[in-house]
């Protein structure tokens, strides 16, 4: 970052143009604030919001801005700017495991699934949220990236009046964005060089407009955006309904309500919409935590001018059961001249987003994503270079011309047969020799580039296969049908587990972080094995979680229910091949069972019978029954009753690469294996993790009765 770099943040709202001048000291290592403009839209005694019918934007915006030029100094500084949030997309996607340089490539491909226009006519970016890069295999894990886009005909219609103004844009942000750099920086301390920690500890930010209220849960890391379409002027039109005033009478009140003369009637007239407003919230809160089930929400922070409406924060604080703020404090940021200046005290709860806007284009927050139009980038480039190439070809012409007269003079000299085929014929031998030179300089590159791409296939290629490699030996786990197992159409008679989740984190101990829980819950106790318990994994490495389901129900009572995934995917994944690739300690953390519906015909999709217990399992408990499309039919629906069952698997997984395997396998003792065979190999003529002929796949040893559960073990 510059120091003494002097940026402008300026956000386009509905009630006025709002910008920020910020300052870089670098010595000091701080942010100063140099100046503010609040500019209304209109006359200063009629002012206008964009949202109303009579208020024509095309000419209220360049008029703000004119202004805005005429009374600040943006000579030499950068100027950033807000993209309305209820207009542009974000998304948040998570990534399967992948080479760190094919990332871009991933996004791409997720920005066509994703963005529902043609990506010609839209201006995106991305960024990586979390995620690293795992030492062994070169991959990256668990990566979430951020991706940001908005139409690119709405992009240049919030352009087109700054460059009609002349004022050149650097950065352009769309305000959720700006927002949470504002959080992040000034409210919450993350700086650009902290590593992102895993915090459960998140905060929900509201930023009241004139229509709508963005809304933003982050704990400094990651990021949850999401539009309510609620803001101030809904409050002032269930004034103007409620007690027949017209919109200014009706805004005056609103920002006035403590001071009227009927307070309790102007809170009555308002209630309906706090009521829904606390809805939308809480809403947006429920589906947030179901899908980050660990996460736990610690405050709201307003922002906003539309959160100084009197009473807003009291009732939020009684309803959401939060500890309701304001942002109406700068933590990070100083600059008596401006921060104690009246007008920027009455309004800081608008400069939220300006600040965001200047804060990245000082480069000290995490986000540096912009939608700024590549065309306009390219253009700005050309025309700084310019100058410089007038120059460069002004002295190139200037060295030819000196060059020439002497160069004139010699010819003139030597003009005669003799000389010009002796000069011919050197030119063209050492044409020759210069093409020749040139060959075997292509060559030797060639050859060096092949020796460096065989070395580098050579050495990495046994970490870059280990995820796939893992991930196969999962796959081949699983039971399934073979020979005339195939043709079974019965339901419950099938050798089948879905699997819906597949997710895996790193711990830094696994004992601590991962082992010791897992010993404290009855059924991970219960169903991992006894050698398992009494050695417990040292060191680093993941642990993979498998959510799945299935609905095999055996004449055998051991073979139905947890008990058919312990004798058939749990029993696999202890098998020598599978401890050989560094699995362990694999065991059954957590099951339902529950009665579905199930319609032979296939015409009609299942649905529980039963819904209690379906918060076990959080986002991942069975969807409920699917609507019919088409029309009714008037054949009766014969259904059968059917066990489904639901469980979460969990293993430990230590990387182990190809060499470190041959080194364990010398280790073993001569006849510890069948001739022939590798150790823990599978019986000749079968398929990797496949049993004995006859059996089903993890059944146990003769003699044992199918899928009897571990001493202790709960039977549900």
């Amino acid at each position: 970052m510059a120091d003494s770099q002097d940026v402008w943040g300026i956000d386009i709202g509905q009630a006025g143009l709002k910008a920020v001048h910020l300052r870089y000291a670098g010595a000091a290592d701080q942010v100063l604030a140099m100046g503010h403009a609040y500019i209304k839209y209109g006359a200063p005694d009629s002012p206008k919001i964009l949202s109303q019918p009579d208020a024509i934007s095309e000419e209220l915006i360049p008029q703000a801005i004119k202004t805005f030029i005429e009374n600040n100094d943006v000579m030499g500084a950068r100027v950033a700017i807000s993209l309305p949030g209820p207009t542009s997309l974000a998304r948040f996607i998570n990534l399967p495991p992948v080479e760190s340089n094919k990332v871009a490539e991933i996004v791409k491909y997720e920005a066509k699934q994703q963005i529902p226009f043609d990506l010609d006519d839209v201006i995106w970016d991305y960024q990586k949220i979390s995620g690293s890069v795992d030492e062994d295999s070169g991959y990256m894990l668990n990566a979430e990236v951020g991706l940001f886009a908005m139409k690119r005909e709405q992009v240049f219609e919030t352009l087109q009046p700054f460059l009609d103004a002349g004022l050149e844009v650097d950065l352009v942000q769309i305000a959720p964005l700006a927002l949470y750099n504002f959080v992040c920086y000034d409210q919450m301390g993350v700086r650009v060089d902290d590593d992102p920690a895993e915090d459960d500890e998140y905060t929900i930010v509201l930023d009241m407009g004139t229509d709508n209220t963005t809304l933003l849960i982050t704990n400094g890391a990651k990021i949850w955006i999401r539009n309510v379409p609620l803001g101030g002027n809904h409050f002032t039109r269930a004034l103007t309904k409620e007690m027949k005033l017209t919109f200014a009478k009706a805004e005056h009140l609103k920002c006035h309500a403590t001071k009227s003369e009927d307070p309790r009637a102007v809170f009555q007239a308002l209630r309906p919409v706090f009521n829904e407003y606390v809805s939308e919230i809480q809403r947006s809160i429920g589906y947030f935590s179901s899908v980050n089930r660990d996460s736990k929400i610690v405050r709201v922070l307003g922002c906003g001018n539309g959160f100084k409406l009197a009473g807003l924060q009291k009732f939020l604080q009684q309803s959401l059961q939060y500890d309701v703020e304001r942002a109406d404090t700068l933590q990070a940021v100083i600059g008596e001249k401006v921060l104690n200046s009246n007008e920027f005290r009455d309004n800081v709860l608008t400069f939220s987003v300006p600040l965001g806007l200047a804060l990245q284009s000082l480069d000290v927050t995490r986000v540096h994503t912009t939608l700024l139009p590549k065309e306009i980038k390219t253009a700005r480039l050309i025309r700084q270079k310019k100058p410089w190439a007038v120059v460069a070809a002004s002295v190139a012409l200037s060295v030819m011309a000196v060059d020439m007269v002497p160069r004139g003079c010699v010819a003139r000299s030597i003009q005669n047969e003799a000389v010009v085929k002796a000069a011919q014929d050197s030119d063209k031998a050492y044409g020759e020799i210069t093409g020749k030179q040139g060959e075997y300089d292509n060559l030797v590159g060639t050859f060096d580039d092949e020796q460096f791409r065989q070395q580098t296939l050579l050495g990495g290629s046994g970490r870059r296969e280990l995820i796939p490699e893992i991930l196969k030996a999962i796959n081949e786990c699983l039971p399934r049908e073979v020979g005339n197992q195939k043709d079974i159409q019965n339901l419950v008679r099938r050798n089948r587990i879905h699997v819906s989740h597949l997710v895996h984190k790193r711990h830094g101990d696994l004992k601590t972080g991962w082992f010791d829980k897992t010993l404290q819950t009855v059924d991970g106790r219960a169903y991992m094995d006894e050698a398992d318990k009494g050695a417990p994994p040292a060191g680093s490495g993941y642990v993979f979680t498998l959510i799945g389901e299935h609905y095999h129900k055996g004449q055998a009572a051991g073979d139905q229910l947890q008990f058919y995934v312990q004798t058939t995917l749990l029993a696999n994944l202890r098998q020598p091949k599978m401890k050989a690739l560094g699995v362990s300690h694999p065991t059954i953390t957590l099951f339902k069972s529950n009665l579905v519906d199930y319609d032979p015909t296939g015409r009609v999709k299942m649905s529980d019978t039963a819904s209690s217990g379906s918060a076990a399992f959080g986002t991942f408990a069975a969807p409920a029954a699917a609507k019919a499309k088409r029309k009714t039919t008037t054949r009766k629906v014969k259904f059968e009753k059917v066990d489904k069952t639901t469980f979460q698997v969990e293993f430990v997984w230590k990387p182990t690469p190809p060499g470190a395997r041959q080194v364990a396998a010398a280790a073993v003792q001569p006849g510890a294996a069948a001739p022939g065979t590798q150790p823990g190999a599978a019986a000749p003529g079968t398929q990797p993790g496949a049993v004995a002929p006859g059996t089903q796949p993890g059944a146990v040893a003769p003699g044992t009765q199918p899928g009897a559960a571990a001493p202790g073990a709960p039977n549900r």
